[in-house]
């Protein structure tokens, strides 16, 4: 399996009710480092996973829905909670429907898989991995 992978991050405030979130259920600030790679059994004809300068771009464009903004403000996440967990999943499916509508390159539909990682801190991270839900269409 061949992979590639891009990195920005992304400057957020939220708040997280529940119990469960102790001190994390008042408002508060956070950077997160954000990863997304791209897997694929083949190479493109270019030898290539993906346009990598299409990645970062694409991926930049939809960190900025998020950068510098209330989380709490935004009806994005379907009345979830924007933990880490739930904020890998909703860039996933953001990067998925670019590459399904041919934002990634044309070549890119073809990508059987992918990751995306949260950094929160140098000790903690979550991420959502999965196939695409049109890969086994468009191998």
């Amino acid at each position: 399996m061949y992979a590639l992978e891009v990195r920005d991050h992304v400057m957020i405030a939220h708040s997280l009710p529940g119990d469960a979130f102790g001190p994390a259920q008042g408002m508060h600030g956070a950077t997160f480092v954000v990863d997304a790679a791209f897997f694929r059994s083949e190479l493109t004809e270019n030898d290539i996973v993906v346009d990598i300068g299409l990645a970062a771009d694409v991926l930049k464009e939809i960190l900025g829905t998020l950068n510098y903004k209330n989380l709490d403000e935004l009806n994005i996440f379907g009345g979830k909670r924007s933990t880490t967990e739930v904020l890998a999943r909703w860039i996933f499916d953001e990067l998925a429907k670019a590459i399904a509508d041919g934002r990634l390159g044309e070549d890119a539909r073809a990508i059987e898989r992918m990751k995306i990682t949260l950094n929160e801190s140098h000790v903690a991270r979550a991420w959502f991995e999965a196939a695409l839900p049109d890969a086994s269409n468009n191998a």
